[in-house]
């Protein structure tokens, strides 16, 4: 998946929003220890792909954008299933886009 695409509008980029992800009751949850965890490692152990820490990111927003603040010994949600995760965060971003514009 190529989240940038939506970013080019009569090629203009537009920043992407920092948009928070529903809790499904599917999605995984996951012990981060600082030292050893890393969210590339976590993505690829849930998706088979080690690309997708944005999106653990997204829906753990009260860590922000960056994974040096998330504190040791957190439980992380991790969104799974991958592909529902992924239209729930396409849907969330077109939402976005849809109230306040481009």
């Amino acid at each position: 998946m190529d989240r940038y695409k939506e970013t080019f509008i009569n090629n203009k980029h537009r920043t992407l929003p920092f948009v928070k992800l529903p809790k499904k009751s599917t999605d995984k949850q996951y012990f981060y220890s600082v030292g050893s965890s890393r969210l590339d490692k976590i993505s690829n152990d849930f998706y088979g792909n080690p690309t997708y820490g944005w999106l653990i990111m997204m829906a753990n927003p009260q860590y922000g954008a960056l994974e040096i603040n998330i504190p040791d010994q957190t439980i992380l949600n991790v969104p799974y299933p991958l592909q529902a995760s992924l239209l729930d965060y396409n849907s969330a971003i077109n939402n976005y886009f849809n109230l306040y514009g481009y």
